[in-house]
């Protein structure tokens, strides 16, 4: 008995999506997203639960993901909604501490303004409130960045929107985590895996730096003496990018 299920040919699907049918046979091509059914007459066709998986891929990619990342998150059965609750739930965590920072600086005003010396706990607490809202790869960025590199990098970031945290703080450890697993199995360096998620490292390191080779480079000695704060790994050694670096070099084929 034939399947009642709706199926999609490459084309309806790509004008019912907004997608080009260019797009979505690079997409098949990358393994992210195939149709997962043939008709009667041979021809492939989209399930209703490839459309699933492609809403998945277009609410990904809005946030600023990669395709390389978006294909690990979802084969990994991370989904969009547990991205979405992550990235609210730092939104609240920033909202509150600058909130704080907000009221200890109202209080400040108010004190200069009766012309009131600030108490000691009255600076340390604003001291405490500013310190909330950095984390600490932004502390470590401060340590190796000049305060002209760190505008800059904020403006670059700013730029972005939204899509500056999840660049930051899922996909780029998203892409560390998936080099270093092909790594740790023993993939040649020029698989083409391995070459995509080196392109599209390169491609975050120049939207955060604005194509500055210079401030680039600052980043890149920030992650090999902090790689603890800038990683979120706290067990993070001090040489655990060396094996790592070396393998998306030869990917990129700058290694000597």
């Amino acid at each position: 008995m034939p399947s009642s299920e709706q199926t999609w040919k490459v084309g309806p699907l790509a004008e019912a999506s907004g997608l080009t049918v260019r797009t979505l046979h690079h997409w098949d091509h990358l393994g992210l997203l195939s149709p997962s059914r043939r008709t009667a007459s041979g021809h492939r066709a989209y399930t209703e639960r490839d459309v699933v998986r492609l809403y998945q891929i277009l609410a990904l990619r809005r946030l600023g993901l990669g395709l390389e990342t978006i294909a690990t998150c979802l084969d990994a059965g991370v989904d969009a909604r547990r991205l979405v609750r992550e990235h609210l739930a730092a939104t609240e965590a920033s909202l509150a501490a600058l909130q704080e920072l907000r009221e200890r600086l109202d209080h400040l005003d108010g004190e200069l303004a009766a012309e009131r010396e600030p108490g000691t706990e009255d600076l340390l607490r604003l001291v405490r409130a500013t310190g909330a809202t950095r984390p600490a790869a932004d502390e470590a960025l401060r340590r190796h960045l000049d305060e002209d590199q760190l505008h800059a990098l904020a403006d670059h970031a700013a730029a972005l929107g939204p899509s500056a945290h999840y660049l930051l703080e899922v996909e780029w450890p998203q892409l560390y985590r998936r080099a270093e697993a092909l790594r740790a199995a023993g993939t040649d360096a020029a698989d083409p895996r391995v070459r995509r998620i080196a392109a599209r490292l390169d491609e975050l390191s120049r939207l955060f730096s604005g194509g500055d080779t210079t401030l680039s480079a600052a980043v890149r000695t920030a992650w090999r003496k902090d790689p603890a704060a800038l990683s979120g790994d706290p067990a993070a050694p001090a040489d655990a990018w060396a094996d790592l670096r070396t393998f998306l070099d030869l990917a990129r084929g700058t290694a000597s």
